[in-house]
């Protein structure tokens, strides 16, 4: 049975995400993309932006799970909190569409998927290429939507299987 996973690079400004299939241990690249808010507008028309968008993601590709980043704290608490804001509200759209949403700090995401919890940008964007080659040229914000998804892959294991016996 192949399973669709969504992962999600939380961003008030650009929001990663990444669509995979798994079955059995092979992942295959479906789509990946970013929903861009405008600075210019208030908060809450971007969060809207982002909760509709990751809406119309969920619509268009029928994830059965869904995976998200945790926010890390920045030296900026503003920053932080409008982050959280955006992931929050990327959360509850994953939800009000039937998701249960797992979290992943950016370090165990690392770790996964490269081997190293402080790996770079850049050996994350190569692993994602190695691991999913048919995803073609991607946004930074679009492979770590993907690591996130494959992350997700490897620790929701279970509930995969599970839900392979239950089909």
């Amino acid at each position: 049975m192949t399973i669709h996973i969504l992962g999600i690079d939380p961003g008030l400004q650009k929001t990663g995400w990444g669509i995979i299939t798994v079955n059995g241990s092979a992942l295959r690249y479906v789509a990946s993309g970013l929903i861009k808010t405008d600075p210019k507008q208030k908060l809450c028309k971007r969060l809207a932006v982002l909760h509709f968008g990751i809406v119309a993601v969920v619509d268009q590709h029928k994830p059965q799970l869904c995976a998200i980043e945790e926010t890390f704290v920045n030296k900026n608490p503003h920053s932080t909190l409008k982050l959280g804001q955006a992931r929050g509200a990327l959360m509850a759209a994953a939800a009000i569409k039937g998701l249960m949403v797992g979290e992943y700090s950016a370090n165990k995401v690392k770790k996964s998927v490269v081997g190293s919890g402080h790996a770079a940008k850049q050996q994350m964007g190569l692993m994602v290429k190695t691991l999913l080659p048919s995803c073609g040229t991607l946004s930074e914000d679009e492979a770590d939507a993907l690591a996130v998804a494959i992350t997700h892959a490897h620790y929701s294991s279970i509930e995969i299987l599970n839900r392979k016996d239950s089909a």
